[in-house]
């Protein structure tokens, strides 16, 4: 469904860099199997028909095409639509080849090769982005002036975060990527994928009631520095911003990047959502999600180290997730209230 809508408001955006992904990604993907089967010399002459049977015949994995496939729709949808092209294409390229191929392919990675892209792609090329892109669905306004939401949080702007409205935020009708914008389109695809069992809810739950309690926090510690906040709004307004629906939804349950056991799996939901929320209120970046991930990521295999990895929740287990969730929440409410970041 949010493929489908980002196809609606930018039809011909989408679907260029849709193609664009798709053949890049599965590109690289083709070249790097024939390489890796290559025909060892042995002195003989063979024909190039037999070099490429040698490398191909019975070897493409229609799963690892179908991987491929979903890593190049997601790539897609967290890339902005202002992208110029060279940017959706060697961050295609980087995401695939560093993301995936580099570690051996399908089920071999340990970063996710979508978020590899797109963060790449946006250090090195973010200050050439169109700031925003209007369509018939809807209008950048004056006052917003073509920032999106998180940037007119981070400028500073807590107590003016009417610019969007929760129903622009729901419905989309703001600037951002191609997929994170659309609020409803991204639930439908959270039902259906819950309903069917893909993900673990365990990480969409630790990871958004993390995040909403650590935002719950930093919006109370606001009112500390101005009383005109709300901060369930501030919440609220935080939930529906950037990608922090998407990323929980279509990346950090990825199957192959997350850990196995139930406890591993809260945890990391949990810290994912505290490198968000972090960044967010923090770094010098407005959005967290795609940093948030990776680091994750790279945590994942250590919180399924087999020597205290385990389906069962122990009382360590559970004493160290209610440490992850009340020292960030004392963090927020310390460096917000008394660290002076937000005063003046």
């Amino acid at each position: 469904p949010t493929l489908l809508f980002a196809i609606v408001v930018y039809p011909l955006i989408t679907i260029v860099n849709l193609l664009i992904s798709l053949l890049v990604m599965h590109g690289a993907s083709f070249v790097a199997l024939g390489l890796r089967n290559m025909m060892a010399k042995d002195g003989l002459k063979h024909s190039f028909k037999e070099r490429f049977e040698h490398a191909y015949k019975s070897k493409i994995s229609l799963s690892d095409i179908y991987a491929t496939s979903i890593t190049a729709v997601i790539y897609t949808l967290i890339m902005p639509a202002g992208a110029p092209i060279y940017a959706v294409i060697i961050g295609a390229l980087v995401g695939i080849v560093l993301g995936k191929i580099l570690f051996g392919g399908l089920g071999s990675n340990i970063f996710n090769p979508a978020a590899v892209g797109m963060i790449f792609a946006k250090l090195c090329f973010g200050s050439q982005y169109v700031s925003y892109v209007d369509t018939w669905y809807f209008k950048v306004s004056d006052v917003a002036a073509g920032a999106t939401p998180l940037g007119l949080i981070n400028g500073g702007y807590y107590s003016n975060i009417s610019s969007y409205s929760i129903p622009n935020l729901l419905f989309g009708q703001i600037p951002g990527t191609l997929g994170e914008v659309y609020k409803i389109t991204i639930l439908i695809g959270l039902i259906y994928l819950l309903v069917r069992r893909s993900i673990d809810w365990r990480i969409v739950v630790s990871y958004l009631g993390t995040f909403t309690l650590l935002m719950l926090v930093a919006g109370l510690s606001l009112t500390i520095v101005d009383s005109a906040i709300n901060p369930l709004l501030f919440t609220l307004y935080n939930l529906l911003s950037g990608a922090v629906l998407f990323g929980a939804v279509f990346m950090l349950t990825d199957p192959v990047t997350s850990p196995i056991s139930s406890p591993s799996r809260y945890m990391y939901g949990i810290i994912a959502a505290i490198f968000t929320v972090f960044i967010r209120l923090f770094a010098a970046l407005p959005e967290g999600v795609g940093f948030s991930i990776l680091i994750v990521n790279m945590l994942a295999p250590l919180l399924d180290y087999y020597k205290w990895s385990s389906a069962k929740f122990t009382k360590k287990k559970i004493i160290l997730i209610a440490s992850l969730l009340v020292i960030p929440a004392i963090l927020v409410f310390l460096i917000i209230a008394f660290g002076g970041v937000y005063n003046g």
